[in-house]
């Protein structure tokens, strides 16, 4: 349903709006034109009874001047401005966590029409440490939120849970060196995966500090890495007008590494803010079902790094 929630948006506004317009430019002047007739045929003199069921419209297109604007400013919201995601997996803690709700800023990347998403207007491109939300390459009826690593002409190396960059090189200024992405251990134990301490990092990625995290008992899954030509396993460029992105939580997303690259027209927008987010620590014996809040992070609230 979520997949065609913007197709149906666009419908329902565009008929509310179709009635409202007809009722305008037709219905409305016929109205007005017997009630000049009823008045004139009363001498001048008409009950406001009478002349309120002659001006009455239909309970359709009362029902269509009631929601065509409500529609209408939805519309425009959610397809140019912000638009509401919920998160359902832990692929990008500690960043993000289940029952974390946020807003994505939907202008980032350019402004799109909302049904076969044309890019209508420049606003902006993607930079290294974005967290940002897309259609997956592989079922564009899939919404994913990753952290954007790769920019179009990089190349992204992952290896023994390290992550090097070599950004595009430029004619003018040359090929810069391969770097390893700096990062600094935190904690362990923060947070736990099948009783697993997991490493807390605060990783240095272009402009972007944040946090990822690491299981030291998790091999990586080298076999199902997405080959790209004669390059080695783990090794990637980034061709033009695509992105490479990553999960924070490094052995617990299926990003970009099994799958490979996000191109330029799947960029739903940037997520820049979490508005709320609940607690599910519910079990299937209490009384209350698993899908009801059992608390809010207030704490939570505010800018996504």
């Amino acid at each position: 349903m979520a997949a065609y929630f913007s197709l149906i948006l666009v419908i329902a506004t565009l008929v509310t709006g179709l009635i409202w317009a007809y009722d305008a430019v037709f219905l409305a002047p016929k109205r007005r034109q017997v009630l000049a007739s009823t008045v004139a045929r009363g001498g001048g003199e008409i009950s406001e009874e009478i002349k309120q069921q002659i001006l009455s419209e239909s309970a359709l297109v009362e029902t269509a001047h009631s929601v065509f604007p409500v529609l209408a400013f939805v519309l425009v919201l959610r397809s140019f401005i912000y638009e509401p995601f919920q998160i359902p997996s832990g692929s990008m803690m500690p960043t993000l966590l289940v029952g974390d709700f946020i807003l994505v800023e939907k202008f980032s990347y350019g402004l799109r029409d909302p049904v076969w998403r044309s890019k209508l207007v420049e606003t902006g491109e993607p930079e290294r440490g974005d967290v940002a939300v897309f259609k997956f390459p592989g079922d564009i009826k899939v919404d994913y939120i990753k952290r954007i690593v790769g920019l179009p002409g990089d190349k992204v190396i992952y290896r023994n849970k390290h992550l090097w960059i070599q950004p595009k090189c430029e004619a003018d200024a040359g090929c810069p060196a391969l770097q390893m992405v700096s990062r600094v251990e935190i904690n362990r134990g923060e947070f736990m995966q099948d009783g697993v301490p997991l490493l807390k990092y605060k990783e240095l990625l272009g402009d972007v500090t944040h946090s990822i995290l690491i299981n030291p008992t998790l091999v990586e899954k080298t076999q199902l890495f997405y080959l790209q030509g004669n390059l080695p396993v783990g090794e990637w460029i980034v061709p033009e007008g695509q992105y490479f992105v990553l999960g924070d939580n490094r052995d617990n997303s299926r990003d970009g590494r099994f799958w490979g690259f996000v191109p330029e027209a799947n960029l739903v927008g940037k997520a820049v803010a979490i508005w709320i987010s609940f607690e599910f620590d519910r079990k299937p014996t209490d009384t209350l079902p698993t899908w009801v809040p059992s608390g809010v992070r207030f704490n939570r609230i505010g800018a996504i790094h």
